[in-house]
């Protein structure tokens, strides 16, 4: 019995064929034929050749009924997303579940203009939806859904996506499946519906952007798997087609002409799966157990790696956990055709490629590479020079010198090491499996690397993933856990996951759990804790029947021109409109609009606002800034303005209003609530203090989500936003703003608490200053776990000398910092850049090499062991690493939602304190210059570590008692790391 696997890259289109009675084999692994060519500009072509040419090897009749399946995992429907191909793309109308939720973040709001004129069909939002806990926002309203049909069908579409918050918790289906239900009644079954829980998990503004590209390309993954159909009918075969998922498992073609995102990053999924295969890793550890490996795909252009697990199946990325699977891989500019270019004494190796010039790099490479008989010189060259057999003619390369190629190999070396170093989870060496047609290029050791293995057929073994993917069952759902038995919760969602892989086609006998995550949510008391278990078995033998009811596609009665055949030139002539009036803005000599002292807010204003307050936040407290700044920018675009002020503007007993958010991070991003829940709280508690009009706002913390929701309530009161905070940073508890710290009369109480959907209190009065924190935490967890609360209002007095005044100008000044150094691609001159801002200074600069963390009455305690780069690792080798410490010193940063403390650690076990708090301390990303939130500390990522003053208004026996060391369980003294500087005030700077 046979299985057939096509893998279709840009470059080439492999096939293989496998008898599964042979799989044990050690040497062919089941491999009886393959087959290798260039990708064809029609796919469906090119598989068609790829399956008839191994068949035909192997002298296997496909009629015979002894081929039980054929896979294939393919990139035609990214590269028409990428391409914003109008031909295959489509307008999609979107109806969200959860008003009022969600509305001051509309659908497409952050979509390119190009994709967004392709594919903004309709918006709606109706109700529906559900809290994080399992409780309705509201009923469906089935009268706001027929009249939502109403206006789709008059705008003649056919695609709709179908989105409630915190849908993918709806375990009956009460939601989204009966939206999708009334309208498939008036729309008709040509209408294609999608509903976002099919298609991801929590992460509302995620999921609701992958559902419309789902949806926007239905149609074309319709018209090309019945492609693949009708080439398969044309080539005798009667099995079951699957194509290839982002995971590495299997779905049925129906499945995939209905989501066909979630084929998308099938490749490198598939050379994962299929090295794996290979090497024949199933073979020595039968039972799942084992370490974990990597996987190098060397091709034309890049090199791509990955993490293969125990499981067999590859690391996902942490980026995408919130919506779908996406395999963890990094790419860097290394393949068989990447230029080599002798400057001098100093021997460069790509990033660009010969792969470039036409549309297949196996082409460019065979047609340039001096090996072939062309005029430039490759790392392929150098590989056939420096002894590879069997690469065209080694004469032709016989006049490079041995220098160049030694200095060749070795920044070859150096790139892959890199690349190895990153992905690696562990310091502990590991095993490398090399794959590609582009592998005869790597050395034969690395660094790192304790065993490279380069297994038989390596040079197709995408293909042969493809043909040997298993079947998963998935369950993601949050579970309250406060009453019940973590161990019962888990076993039961473990048989519900092996149930769903048994459905979908997996044999039960060798169905097993793979992967068991389980992430509290923060901010939350009621124990919430989000489950992921993911079940996988072998395909189980086509059962009569079992495919039939799944699959409405037909393949002989649509005769509808393919989307090639549309004519769409007037749309293109839009797009290249579209694409035309992308302002490009040169940061360095970019100036706000100041007028008599008041700051008008543009874009770029937000956006360099947005970029300061991730790294004042030093932990991303209160959530990520982006989603407000998502908010603000559509205020812009819809024609409103926000404006600032600075304090000598402003009466000194004008009064202040206060507001932000409370609660789990997860659950406004999930809600997406802003400026409209912050007005009730505000008004309610306007109402009783008795005040009619605001001053100006402020916010309580600059850092994290919470520094920019001021600005949407200056906006929408009407007055401008002060420029100013009360911490100067980011703390997790409310009595931590300094008017408390300070015993300022009304520094938090009267304080009002709001859900943004009906109710709303107001906290009069409590005991301590510690009462705010813990009684509106409690009644937040009934709201749902998410509530804007505004503090009772200050006077301008009190926010400039309880305050920390100009901190808005401060993290504009630093985001303006970090996006100029993006622009000149000079990442690695970030900190210098933001401490020439404010004093401070350069602690560390190094990789993670450990982490731990675990979450303790709804807050992230743990700490980050960092190491030093070594010299041949850091990108300028003739730069210092900015450090006083030796070599072999560690950074090991504690945290409790604060990064706390940074201690050096000597070989011998010994730690000296190098910053501590109040002073802000900040890990980030070496290689995009943004701050690391401790929610994405992992190992291997180059990270540099800085330390700035806090302000003075910390350094006193109040301050340092709620904000310092003893704050936090620390019996360290706290020693300055300089003069705080008051931030320059950008009104004053570009003041007419």
């Amino acid at each position: 019995m046979y299985r057939i696997g096509v893998d279709v890259g840009g470059t080439n289109t492999d096939g293989v064929l496998i008898d599964l009675t042979k799989t044990d084999d050690p040497l062919t692994r089941g491999v009886v034929a393959s087959f290798k060519h260039e990708t064809t500009v029609n796919v469906t072509d090119g598989i068609e050749s790829a399956v008839r040419r191994v068949l035909a090897d192997a002298g296997v009749d496909p009629r015979d009924g002894k081929v039980l399946s054929l896979t294939i995992g393919t990139t035609h429907f990214i590269n028409a997303v990428v391409q914003s191909d109008a031909r295959r793309l489509e307008k999609v109308a979107v109806i969200r579940l959860g008003a009022p939720y969600t509305k001051e973040v509309p659908s497409f709001v952050d979509f390119p203009d190009n994709l967004k004129l392709l594919m903004n069909g309709h918006t709606a939002l109706i109700k529906g939806g559900l809290h994080i806990d399992g409780r309705a926002i509201s009923e469906i309203d089935e009268a706001e859904v027929l009249a939502q049909a109403t206006e789709i069908k008059a705008k003649g579409l056919k695609n709709v996506v179908i989105i409630g918050v915190f849908s993918p918790l709806d375990v009956s289906g009460d939601n989204e499946y009966k939206v999708r239900d009334i309208l498939r009644k008036e729309l008709g079954d040509v209408a294609n519906i999608v509903c976002s829980r099919d298609v991801g998990q929590v992460g509302f503004l995620e999921r609701e952007n992958a559902s419309i590209l789902n949806a926007s390309i239905t149609s074309f993954a319709q018209h090309t798997i019945r492609g693949f159909e009708r080439a398969m009918v044309r080539l005798g075969l009667t099995c079951p087609l699957y194509i290839t998922q982002n995971d590495g498992t299997l779905t049925s073609a129906a499945d995939a002409a209905r989501l066909p995102i979630r084929t998308f990053s099938s490749g490198a999924t598939n050379s994962m799966r299929g090295a794996s295969h290979l090497a024949g890793i199933d073979l020595k550890k039968k039972d799942g157990t084992g370490k974990s490996m990597l996987v190098a795909d060397v091709g034309g252009t890049t090199t791509d790696v990955g993490m293969l697990l125990p499981s067999g199946f590859p690391r996902q990325a942490a980026a995408f956990i919130e919506v779908f699977s996406m395999p963890d891989v990094n790419s860097i500019g290394l393949g068989g055709g990447s230029r080599v270019r002798v400057e001098g004494s100093k021997v460069l190796v790509g990033p660009d490629s010969v792969g470039h010039y036409v549309s297949t790099e196996s082409i460019g490479l065979t047609r340039d590479a001096k090996v072939f008989g062309g005029s430039v010189l490759t790392a392929t060259d150098i590989a056939a020079r420096a002894g590879e057999k069997n690469i065209g003619d080694s004469t032709l390369v016989a006049d490079i010198t041995q220098d160049t190629v030694e200095k060749a190999q070795a920044v070859m070396k150096k790139l892959l090491e890199g690349v190895v170093d990153r992905m690696k989870t562990t310091p502990e060496d590991i095993t490398l499996l090399l794959v590609g047609g582009g592998s005869v290029i790597a050395p034969n050791s690395l660094r790192g690397v304790k065993e490279i293995i380069l297994p038989p057929y390596h040079s197709v073994a995408n293909a042969v993933g493809a043909a040997i993917a298993n079947v998963s069952g998935e369950i993601d759902t949050i579970e309250i856990l406060q009453g019940k038995s973590l161990d019962a919760t888990l076993e039961r969602i473990k048989r519900e996951a092996i149930e769903k892989a048994a459905d979908a086609g997996a044999d039960p006998e060798t169905t097993r759990i793979a992967e068991i995550n389980v992430l509290p949510v923060q901010y939350v008391t009621n124990q919430a804790t989000r489950i992921i278990i993911k079940a996988i078995g072998e395909l189980g033998a086509p059962q009569e029947g079992q495919f039939k009811a799944a699959s409405p596609l037909t393949i002989s009665d649509d005769q509808s021109p393919t989307p090639e055949d549309v004519f769409v030139e007037p749309l293109h002539e839009a797009l290249a409109a579209a694409a035309s009036a992308v302002e490009h803005i040169d940061y360095e000599t970019y100036k706000p609009s100041v007028v008599d002292k008041i700051w008008d807010l543009s874009e770029t204003d937000l956006f360099f606002i947005m970029e300061g307050c991730g790294i004042l936040g030093t932990v991303r407290r209160g959530g990520s800034p982006y989603p407000t700044f998502l908010m603000c920018r559509q205020i812009l675009r819809n024609g409103g303005s926000i404006k600032m002020v600075d304090h000598t503007s402003l009466a000194d007993d004008a009064l202040i209003a206060r507001g932000a958010l409370m609660g789990s991070p997860s659950v406004s991003n999930e809600r997406m609530c802003g400026a409209e829940m912050l007005l009730m709280a505000s008004d309610a508690l306007a109402k009783y203090v008795g005040v009619k009009a605001f001053a100006a706002t402020i916010c309580d913390e600059i850092g994290g989500g919470n520094g920019m929701r001021s600005l949407l309530m200056a906006h929408y009161r009407n007055v401008p936003c002060l420029d100013g905070d009360l911490m100067g940073r980011a703390y997790p508890n409310l009595q931590q703003v300094l008017p408390c710290v300070y015993g300022r009369p009304n520094a938090l109480t009267p304080l009002s608490l709001s859900d943004g959907d009906g109710n709303t209190l107001v906290l009069a009065a409590t005991k301590t200053k510690y009462g705010p924190e813990y009684y509106m935490r409690h009644v937040t967890t009934l709201m749902g776990s998410s509530a804007a609360f505004c503090p009772a209002p200050l006077k301008v007095a009190d926010t400039r000398d309880f305050g920390v005044p100009r901190t808005m100008s401060q993290a504009w000044w630093i985001g303006r910092a970090i996006a100029m150094c993006r622009q000149k691609n000079d990442l690695q001159s970030v900190p210098s850049e933001i401490l020439k801002l404010q004093n401070g200074k350069c602690l560390f600069i190094g990789k993670i090499v450990g982490v731990s963390r675990e979450v303790r009455a709804g807050f992230t305690w743990g700490e980050v062991k960092i190491a030093r780069l070594q010299d041949d690792e850091l990108e300028d080798s003739s730069g210092e690493s900015g450090m006083e410490y030796g070599p072999d010193a560690h950074m090991i940063i504690p945290f409790q939602n604060e990064n706390i403390c940074a201690y050096v650690e000597k070989p011998d076990g010994s730690r000296s304190v190098a910053a501590i708090v109040p002073d802000l301390i900040n890990v980030i990303d070496s290689q995009s210059g943004s701050h690391l939130g401790t929610q994405a500390y992992s190992y291997g990522l180059r990270v540099t570590v800085i330390v700035m003053a806090g302000s003075p208004l910390w350094n006193t026996e109040e301050g340092l008692t709620m904000g310092g060391p003893p704050a936090f369980g620390l019996d360290h003294p706290y020693v300055p790391v300089g003069e705080y500087i008051t931030p320059k005030s950008v009104i004053e700077e570009y003041g007419s």
